[in-house]
């Protein structure tokens, strides 16, 4: 199937699986994948290893607002696909980690932090073909994308999908903090004063709650056919 070059963003709730959704697509149709969320995780990494974040979890947000210019991110395409780095390093499963996980929300909820990745992905986006997913992609990044997915799923299926995947990486992690984790990302995403977690109005739902990853890509062939003419 050709389709034509467009921007899909695809926003939504934590751990529904944006990100591997998003990578397939970006594999079957020819796109080039940007991972918003691996921004927000990576500047919150470089908060916690530069100090920026105390222990009881108070955010040095003068420092850490001096701080974004310099913080170097870019995805690096690879066999496997496309890894996140800050500066010649691969942070990949350093931002995968249950603890910055837990220090992410806080974080991204800065308006000077949700300048400085909305500017990186506005930059990454620019040559168009581009698949990207987050939490206000179609809202406030790519406003005029020309297909904008939101995806939901049960919290309690979201929090055993990350649990598995923590466990596959070898974390040892508990069902009850991961579920806790994901409903106060879902407080905090959907109530912080910028850009909150929000369905644009030409948005299409996906639940996947009960859909694999299979049934999903069913899904995204049909809606590509229909809105673009393919057969």
């Amino acid at each position: 199937m050709h389709i034509p070059d467009i921007i899909i963003a695809i926003d939504g709730y934590s751990s529904t699986g944006k990100s591997s959704f998003a990578k397939l697509i970006a594999r079957e149709f020819g796109f080039r994948y940007l991972d918003s969320g691996a921004l927000y995780r990576g500047v919150t990494l470089y908060a916690m290893e530069h100090g920026l974040i105390g222990a009881d979890g108070a955010i040095d947000v003068k420092a850490l607002g001096e701080a974004l210019p310099y913080i170097d991110l870019d995805f690096v395409a690879g066999s496997n696909g496309s890894k996140t780095y800050m500066g010649s390093r691969c942070i990949e499963k350093e931002i995968r980690s249950l603890d910055v996980s837990q220090k992410v929300s806080p974080v991204s909820a800065l308006p000077q932090v949700r300048e400085y990745v909305d500017r990186k992905l506005r930059e990454l986006g620019s040559r168009r073909r581009v698949v990207i997913d987050g939490r206000d992609i179609g809202v406030t990044v790519f406003p005029d994308a020309e297909l904008k997915i939101f995806m939901t799923a049960d919290p309690e299926v979201r929090a055993m999908r990350r649990m598995k995947e923590m466990q596959g990486k070898g974390e040892k992690v508990e069902f009850a903090d991961v579920l806790a984790n994901v409903k106060e990302r879902d407080y905090i995403d959907s109530h912080r004063k910028v850009s909150p977690l929000a369905k644009a109005d030409d948005a299409v739902v996906l639940d996947n709650s009960e859909m694999t990853l299979e049934d999903q890509m069913v899904w995204i062939r049909k809606l590509l056919a229909g809105k673009f003419g393919e057969n």
